[in-house]
């Protein structure tokens, strides 16, 4: 039997991580898809007033409608920004609507990473975030509401979801050592736009903590949502721990 977790995702960036993803997890667990779903985007710009359109009803319905075809036990809003822009108790209204419209387990990546760092026991973070300062720093606020604190955030002036696309590993590395702090338990990388899942575990052994990208934490919660939770070597310390499903 095959379980679905459809990924509604907005424009063309990053999301081949998905197909990476979905590749890893099943060689633990036989039958995952994780199909992305693209949901319509205006501008990609990284700015809040760009970022709250991404997230529109509207938008998000489309989505749902299309990623009916392939029979979803969960749907995950593949998006960071287009999230925790809108507020804590935001997003979650958001994951709610397309839950309804959809029928299944839905959540989002902003509420997905709150929900990784308390699955880990995380509780002070840094940020290594590819946005401009003014959209970055609404993720701070957004994870104290959720019970997790910031003790530093690097803003990388990355103006474009497609700029972010094209950064490369040693960009990334780069990042992530700029953004470390030694009060840090994590570190946070929130944006679905941004390459990531074949670095991970090359990540957290340079830094030696755990770090938590985007689209990591979207599969891992849509998978927790369809009652799955495989292990795998490749996606960090997040994916090399077994955890009860959850509807949150």
């Amino acid at each position: 039997m095959t379980t679905t977790v459809a990924m509604l995702y907005p424009g063309h960036a990053a999301e081949d991580d998905y197909s990476l993803i979905e590749s890893a997890v099943s060689t633990s667990a036989a039958g995952i898809r994780l199909p992305v779903v693209i949901t319509d985007v205006d501008s990609d710009d990284h700015t809040v007033e760009a970022m709250a359109a991404v997230g529109e009803p509207d938008r998000l319905a489309g989505g749902v409608r299309r990623a009916g075809h392939h029979d979803p036990a969960a749907v995950m809003w593949a998006c960071t920004s287009g999230s925790f822009v809108y507020g804590y108790d935001g997003a979650r209204r958001q994951a709610d609507g397309v839950a309804a419209l959809s029928g299944v387990p839905t959540s989002s990546t902003s509420l997905a990473f709150v929900d990784a760092c308390l699955s880990l026991g995380v509780t002070r973070v840094a940020i290594a975030a590819t946005y401009p300062e003014p959209l970055a720093s609404r993720f701070i606020g957004f994870l104290a509401d959720g019970g997790v604190h910031v003790v530093s955030l690097r803003a990388n002036d990355i103006e474009t979801a497609t700029e972010a696309g094209a950064l490369d590993g040693d960009g990334l590395f780069g990042m992530i050592h700029a953004a470390d702090h030694p009060d840090a338990q994590a570190i946070l990388v929130p944006d679905t736009a941004l390459h990531t899942a074949t670095w991970i575990t090359g990540l957290e052994q340079e830094v030696g903590k755990p770090v938590l990208t985007a689209n990591q934490v979207t599969a891992w919660q849509g998978l927790r949502l369809a009652g799955l939770s495989p292990t795998t070597p490749d996606l960090g310390v997040l994916f090399r721990q077994r955890r009860s499903s959850t509807n949150r």
